[in-house]
């Protein structure tokens, strides 16, 4: 049972950031009256989560776009390599017309209009006096927070972008781009002011996050400034990396790894564990659309498609690096499925050779419908974005660049949920990660590590870019186009080309309808 249910927007919201959509009407409250009182503020307030939800955003296009233009994954539409989601997304040359990039932008900006017209209409209480005092503001710095996040996910993305931060209006809906630095330095100032404002675990509400899932994002964005190719507003490496450490320790020892690596996969003991530090809550009411993306058509009584499967080197690589970790492999890759109808047993790469397309690459069981008697194709499990694993495995990357010698006991916590330690690591001479080789040599193995135990969990684009083109190539590009089972009419290749794969275009759509973007 969930612990809260998503709300409709309740307020007459001037959403569509793009031109071409500048309102959206409200469901039961006036303007007026959605933040007078704090119920009325925490149903707006649900209403920016509800951004979330949407089909374009985290409840489909945004995952789907985000994991096929990772580089680990290709698209099962089409049954062939020359399908367009995989001639241009998944070999890293996304097209500005394409669905999976216009749709995300347009989710992620509405989301962004949301907070904006909340974070307008809803004053911070300077002086707190009362419970009801301390819960307005924790609702405002949650919208610091979503915002915050939001546009984290798009400079990501897309690069430089306009940086909204305000009602839209026929008067401010024309905008030109911001510079990445400037950008980053908001999503800095937004973060600070929701870890400030909002209540720390575990005084937060019930499915709702804490201000250590701000210090997570923080974190998360000191990392990516150390690393990043792209202008960012500090050029210290080192001091980057310090304020990452100071950042992941505020969330360190608040929450816990779950016993089982496996019940964080299983729609009946997935959500709001004590593993998780902030997840997106869908329902009966608002559900993903994820068993459809990641569940093989027939496999279950419902209609799905399969759409996001694997890069078989990931499976080797998995296998290779940890031989008997059979607890993530087998949480994480599907290599064999029967079909609901006709009991065929249909078995895919490794069990059987890589002959054509459809038994190629293995499923993603994390977020496969496992009852194959569903009768909707629609999931109410909810989409954990930050969980504890995570921090561990960034605490051992930070400390690593730190020299502070606390590496090795953060990763290992992770590792020996599953039974494994540092040294059951094997080295790949490929990319050269090793735990035990040095210090750049520990970087690519905890960076391999991330997708050991985080694959398809929405942060691979993501790490996989944030330490710039040449690491992207070395350790993801390269090793898939070598991959020594590469399959020409099989497999895509990916994209070396520097100024294609680091961020989607700007979408055609936001091209047409802002006067002051024109590429």
């Amino acid at each position: 049972m969930k612990i809260f249910k998503i709300l409709l927007i309740s307020v007459a919201f001037v959403l569509g950031v793009v031109s071409c959509d500048l309102t959206e009407h409200p469901t039961f409250l006036s303007e007026e009256s959605a933040y007078e009182g704090l119920s009325n503020i925490r149903a707006s307030l649900d209403g920016i989560y509800n951004g979330y939800t949407q089909y374009s955003y985290y409840s489909n296009d945004f995952i789907y776009a985000s994991f096929v233009g990772s580089g680990f994954f290709i698209s099962g539409i089409g049954n062939s390599n020359t399908h367009p989601n995989n001639k241009y997304l998944a070999s890293l040359m996304p097209l500005s017309t394409q669905t999976y990039t216009e749709n995300p932008w347009k989710g992620m900006y509405k989301t962004v209009e949301r907070a904006n017209v909340f974070i307008a209409n809803v004053e911070e209480i300077e002086t707190p006096v009362s419970s009801e005092d301390l819960a307005i503001n924790d609702a405002l710095g949650e919208a610091y927070f979503l915002r915050a996040l939001t546009y984290f996910n798009l400079v990501q993305m897309y690069g430089s972008i306009p940086l909204r931060l305000e009602p839209s209006t026929s008067d401010n809906i024309h905008m030109a781009k911001s510079a990445t630095d400037i950008i980053y330095q908001q999503i800095i100032d937004d973060a600070k002011n929701a870890e400030r404002l909002m209540y720390s675990h575990p005084l937060n509400r019930p499915g709702y996050p804490a201000s250590e899932a701000v210090s997570m994002l923080l974190a998360k964005i000191y990392m990516t400034m150390a690393t990043t190719d792209d202008p960012v507003p500090m050029s210290d490496a080192q001091q980057c990396w310090t304020l990452a450490y100071e950042s992941a320790k505020k969330v360190y020892g608040k929450y816990n790894l779950n016993s089982s690596y496996a019940e964080m996969f299983e729609e009946a003991t997935s959500d709001n564990t004590a593993e998780s530090i902030f997840e997106i809550q869908f329902n009966d009411l608002v559900h993903n659309n994820h068993s459809r993306l990641f569940t093989a058509g027939g496999a279950v009584k419902a209609a799905t498609w399969g759409r996001i499967r694997a890069n078989a080197e990931l499976y080797d690589l998995h296998k290779h690096c940890y031989p008997d970790d059979t607890t993530r492999l087998n949480q994480t890759f599907k290599t064999q499925y029967v079909k609901f109808k006709t009991g065929k047993l249909v078995k895919l790469y490794p069990i059987v050779q890589r002959n054509w397309f459809n038994n190629s690459f293995p499923y993603i069981y994390k977020h496969w419908q496992k009852n194959r008697m569903a009768t909707t194709p629609y999931y109410q499990k909810n989409f954990i974005v930050y969980r504890y694993a995570d921090l561990l495995l960034m605490l051992a990357e930070i400390s690593n660049e730190l020299d502070n010698g606390e590496q090795f006991d953060y990763v290992n916590e992770v590792l020996n949920r599953v039974g494994l330690s540092t040294d059951d690591f094997v080295p790949d001479s490929i990319t050269g990660a090793d735990y035990n080789g040095g210090k750049e040599a520990f970087r690519k193995a905890i960076m391999l590590e991330y997708r050991f135990e985080l694959l398809a969990e929405g942060q691979d684009y993501f790490n996989n870019r944030r330490r710039g083109f040449d690491f992207f190539k070395d350790m993801v590009i390269e090793p898939h186009n070598n991959y020594e089972n590469f399959k020409p009419n099989i497999d895509v290749t990916l994209s070396s080309d520097k100024n294609l794969v680091m961020h989607f275009p700007i979408p055609q759509s936001e091209i047409n309808t802002n006067n002051l973007i024109d590429n």
